[in-house]
């Protein structure tokens, strides 16, 4: 059976038992329709594939690539777009195959485009406070007579409630939801319909209006996500060998940059060192103290821990399973791009 030392670096490796004690913990409770997997986090049908196998049949896409990918898997039971598109011509050959597709939307636009594409089943988008897509609350009732003066059902509302998901204090993070989810009641009482979708991983257990939630990076967490006391542990990090050390400078390099993990959430972390700076194909490792040596040598292998779980993902085409120090096959990532 092959070590990890056995690959190609840099490369992502997932451990397999804390992966699944992930999926178990959240499934104990969001099971069933209340999780709507959020499908940018992993990018694999692989994994979509083990996620239904745990109840989940209604996936939650960013692009449309996604939706191709999850269909043609014969993963299409429940599809959500939940990103906003004018292009959606793609959508109809989904369509055509019978796959149960629903588009968000916030303007006559993307109403406009979701008509276009064949789409017949909507949400109306609402900014719940995160300045980034949806409709203001004002324009809610407006958007939906025009939806169905273009013949278009609209099943619900989403909303989601991003500027709250990172902070710390628990008690705070649950007001701000609260909050939030007050705006998106008031535009389900306008709507109507089964649906109200939000949320995500750092939500998961406050959000208490969502009939579902949009979480996906629960199954692998990073280092954000993991200073805010979630149940969930790191499942995933990055495998990369030092191939240069220079003691005098107490300086080390590994083979992992900013091609192999996102940055947007600051630098990797690994043990016994802390990252100076990283460059394309490089990262370079101080010692923990100053005073200190360094801990490394040429042809270790070191595992760094992931900074913004879902931009790392999409930067390679496979994870590597790992249980105890073993490989054990791997899944691909083959919903990348647009």
């Amino acid at each position: 059976m092959r070590k990890l030392s056995d690959l190609q670096t840099p490369f992502l490796a997932v451990e397999l038992d804390t992966f699944h004690r992930n999926l178990e913990t959240m499934q104990s409770v969001r099971p069933g329709s209340s999780l709507r997997p959020h499908v940018k986090a992993f990018k694999s049908t692989d994994i979509a594939g083990i996620l239904k196998q745990y109840g989940y049949s209604g996936f939650c896409c960013a692009t449309i690539k996604e939706l191709e990918g999850l269909v043609a898997n014969v993963l299409g039971d429940d599809l959500l777009l939940a990103n906003e598109t004018l292009n959606a011509s793609r959508l109809r050959s989904l369509v055509d195959q019978d796959a149960q597709l629903t588009v968000a939307v916030d303007s006559v636009e993307t109403i406009d485009a979701a008509k276009d594409g064949g789409i017949r089943d909507v949400l109306i988008d609402v900014n719940v406070g995160l300045p980034r897509c949806g409709c203001d609350l004002k324009e809610v009732a407006i958007l939906c007579a025009y939806a169905r003066r273009k013949g278009l059902n609209i099943r619900g509302v989403m909303g989601y409630e991003g500027h709250l998901m990172f902070i710390p204090d628990r008690a705070e993070r649950e007001k701000g939801v609260i909050k939030a989810m007050q705006v998106l009641q008031e535009a389900h009482s306008i709507t109507g319909g089964d649906i109200i979708s939000a949320g995500g991983t750092g939500t998961f257990d406050l959000n208490k209006l969502a009939t579902e939630i949009q979480a996906g990076s629960f199954l692998f967490m990073d280092t954000r996500y993991s200073k805010i006391g979630l149940p969930f542990e790191e499942s995933l990090t990055i495998v990369s060998t030092i191939i240069s050390v220079e003691r005098n400078q107490k300086r080390a390099v590994c083979d992992a940059g900013v091609k192999s993990f996102a940055t947007d959430y600051g630098k990797p972390i690994l043990k016994d060192g802390v990252i100076e700076f990283c460059s394309d194909e490089h990262s370079t490792i101080l010692p923990v103290e100053p005073s200190s040596e360094l801990a490394f040598n040429v042809g270790d292998l070191v595992r760094l821990r992931v900074p913004h779980v879902d931009p790392t993902i999409a930067k390679h085409s496979r994870l590597v399973c790992v249980q105890e120090g073993y490989i054990h096959g791997g899944w691909e990532v083959d919903l990348r791009g647009w």
